[in-house]
């Protein structure tokens, strides 16, 4: 007996290995996959300006990304004491101006050459409304909370966001030919738009996102907004604010992510790097005790044979943390 409309899973359509380097950019949903994904021991740079919640805003982002932009002093400004970007997330914000610019410099220097040659770019766009900064026209990121008046709300519309990313495609393939890109909607309700204005947003990026893909080889597209709508009805699987999916929520779209996309091998290393994880977190009665060392020392083997196996796996921080534990 089948209790649940589920959603209908792109499996075979391709695969993500742990050979891969993979960058996420979008909404907060982004960052759930994404630290799900460097858990598990992915390569992934994940919202190199932190989240960014509408197609547009994430349009110039990696056209900035390409195009290697140096943020000047034109480029931040200042409010209640803290110099911002209106592209960037307030992490990249400090009460100095020159640190706020070397934070975002920094790290767009760093996904730059990420985006160069990376296998898999993965795209979660949340709304499909914009703030303009009015001043400029420009669409922006992040408000950083100042002043509604300073900014036009405004909807895309499907032509505006389909004719953008075809040209960005394009241009992507031009300096990395083989990066494959996945779509995805979020499955993080709008509530601001109410219900219907959510359901209006999410339609728009649906619709562009469909015509997107039907028009690219090796553009994809993972229903995780379907998975929460249709497998997910009831509110146990929102959190408190009953907008954002909760931690069960997410943990069961991570299942049926790795479902559409993993083979067996990747399952194993999975499986095995979380063995070693969860032992790394086991707190000892007695960490000076010789049956402890002898723990951190299966510990320490079980890393490198896996290593050994799968070179490509970054865990030189959980190899260096076992051999200091044992010189103690």
């Amino acid at each position: 007996m089948e209790l649940i409309t589920k959603a209908e899973l792109p499996v075979g359509q391709c695969e993500i290995k742990h050979s891969d380097t993979l960058m996420l950019m979008g909404s907060c949903f982004t960052d759930n996959i994404g630290n799900k994904l460097s858990d598990n021991k992915f390569r992934c740079d994940i919202n190199p300006f932190g989240v960014l919640y509408n197609p547009m805003s994430i349009y110039v982002a990696l056209n900035q990304l390409l195009e290697n932009k140096s943020y000047g002093e034109d480029d931040v400004m200042q409010s209640r004491g803290v110099w911002f970007s209106l592209m960037h997330h307030s992490s990249f914000s400090s009460p100095d101006k020159y640190v706020c610019l070397d934070n975002i410099n920094s790290r767009i220097g760093s996904s730059s050459e990420f985006l160069r040659r990376t296998d898999w770019l993965l795209l979660t766009f949340g709304t499909a409304r914009v703030y303009k900064w009015n001043e400029s026209g420009c669409i922006v990121g992040n408000c950083h909370k100042l002043n509604e008046k300073l900014f036009t709300r405004s909807l895309l519309d499907v032509e505006e966001i389909v004719n953008s990313y075809m040209e960005l495609i394009s241009r992507l393939r031009s300096v990395n030919p083989d990066i494959k890109i996945m779509f995805t909607v979020s499955p993080i309700r709008h509530a601001k738009d109410g219900m219907h204005g959510n359901q209006i947003s999410k339609s728009v990026l649906l619709l562009a996102i469909d015509r997107i893909c039907s028009a690219n080889a090796g553009c994809y597209y993972f229903p995780s907004y379907e998975i929460m709508m249709d497998e997910l009805r009831d509110y146990r699987f929102y959190s408190d604010d009953m907008l954002h999916p909760s931690s069960m929520a997410v943990e069961y779209i991570w299942e049926r992510f790795s479902e559409s996309y993993f083979n067996k091998d990747t399952l194993n290393i999975i499986k095995s790097w979380n063995e070693i994880r969860r032992a790394l977190g086991h707190k000892p009665f007695n960490p000076e005790s010789e049956a402890y060392r002898d723990f951190l020392s299966q510990i320490l083997l079980k890393i490198e044979t896996l290593k050994e196996k799968f070179t490509y796996l970054d865990v030189e921080k959980e190899i260096k943390l076992c051999r200091t534990l044992l010189k103690k």
